[in-house]
């Protein structure tokens, strides 16, 4: 049992340390998800300003963390897409695109959260 542990926290500390240097090559790398980790910063400082229900406050904040998620997704599609594709082609250019829909998606969902939150 001991064994176990020891091996299961080894995973979570490598998990961990992986995410992190991703987490730091994308902010390196990526003006945009800087950008949308800004907007979050402010999204989430309304959200407590606010007089939000917990549930309305968590949905503005999981939103917010899915936009991020979706930036580093995007990011890590490009990258892939540079390497295999590094000339033009359409095929390239359309999976670069549906990445940045996606996180275009999942933007105007959290605008339309807060809209919803603020209207209703």
């Amino acid at each position: 049992m001991r064994e176990f542990l020891v091996g299961e926290c080894r995973r979570f500390a490598n998990t961990c340390r992986w995410s992190w240097a991703g987490w730091r090559a994308a902010w390196a790398s990526e003006k945009s998800l800087r950008q949308w980790s800004l907007v979050n910063l402010v999204s989430a400082a309304a959200a407590f300003a606010l007089d939000l229900a917990p549930a309305e406050r968590a949905v503005i904040l999981g939103l917010g963390l899915v936009v991020l998620a979706a930036e580093l997704f995007n990011t890590a599609i490009e990258g892939v897409v540079d390497m295999v594709a590094p000339g033009p082609d359409p095929r390239a250019e359309k999976a670069k695109d549906c990445g940045s829909a996606g996180v275009a998606l999942c933007a105007i969902a959290g605008g339309l959260a807060w809209l919803v939150i603020l209207l209703g």
